[in-house]
């Protein structure tokens, strides 16, 4: 025998062919997969990276979707970059501030109304709106970066609520806002509004904030202490207080200010504070 045939004779003792493979072919590696299977990660090179659908899922979007009466609506892209969107029955109508719409369908139908007077030249509020009427599809947004959530509004079957008026977005048409006054005293200590939104009627009213939004529950006779800059929408009790000390100065600025609640009821508050921000800017801007 030769040394040719020796060798060879010898190596296919030791490295016999893989079991469904023909000899005179060549055994794939682990990492690649033969007609007809599914590739597996290989073991034999070192753990590979994890990727989406094999042991580890992408991180869901945060989404709230709804019905009410039969429009139905979803938030998307929650706690930062929100967008609303209606789906409108032929006949069904949603309103809002003017300048939110961002796409609607063609066959959708948009109107104005703009209420004039003392009050809104007092108040310095937007009082326009616009009504988007179906069939169709509606998005809306807000302008500053955060949340939307929505509020169940029961009439007189329940509290009512009260909405700071950078937090209104829209609403069914079964709801009404009128603005309330909160007294000199309560405004300077405010946050500098004489009004608040106060939202009556049957429906829901979709707020929107300044970061994220979460709700704290009070039971009856239970106090709990909100900074004002940070607060979104309530229907218990409440009264404004100095945390502390405090100058003319900081009275202005609202610096050192918060509102004491006293349950039952619900308050829903912002993660973040829109006049920090203006301020912190302001600063910055100043020292540059």
């Amino acid at each position: 025998m030769s040394y040719y045939q020796d060798s060879k004779q010898q190596y296919s003792q030791d490295y016999p062919p893989q079991q469904g493979y023909q000899q005179q072919g060549y055994a794939p590696p682990p990492s690649y997969p033969s007609q007809g299977q599914q590739q597996q990660p290989s073991q034999q090179y070192g753990q590979q990276p994890p990727q989406p659908g094999q042991g580890q899922q992408a991180a869901p979007e945060v989404s709230d979707s709804g019905n009410y009466q039969g429009m139905s609506y979803t938030v998307k892209h929650r706690n930062a970059f929100s967008i609303i969107e209606f789906r409108l029955r032929q006949g069904d109508a949603v309103k809002s501030i003017p300048g939110a719409m961002v796409h609607m369908s063609g066959s959708v139908t948009i109107t104005g109304n703009v209420k004039m007077g003392f009050k809104k030249l007092f108040t310095g509020a937007q009082m326009a709106e616009s009504t988007f009427t179906g069939p169709g599809t509606v998005a809306l947004t807000p302008t500053m970066i955060g949340d939307i959530v929505s509020l169940q509004i029961e009439g007189t079957a329940g509290r009512p609520w009260h909405v700071a008026k950078h937090a209104y977005l829209a609403c069914t048409t079964g709801v009404s806002k009128d603005t309330k006054a909160q007294g000199l005293g309560k405004a300077l200590f405010g946050g500098g509004d004489l009004f608040v939104y106060r939202m009556m009627g049957q429906g829901v009213a979709w707020l929107t904030s300044y970061g994220a939004v979460e709700a704290l529950t009070i039971a009856a006779g239970e106090h709990h202490i909100v900074d004002n800059g940070h607060l979104v929408a309530w229907n218990c009790d409440y009264a404004v207080e100095r945390a502390g000390g405090g100058t003319w100065t900081s009275a202005k600025t609202g610096e050192g200010l918060v509102c004491r609640f006293t349950g039952p009821g619900t308050v829903y508050f912002q993660t973040r504070n829109l006049d920090d921000f203006a301020s912190w800017v302001y600063e910055h801007s100043a020292q540059g």
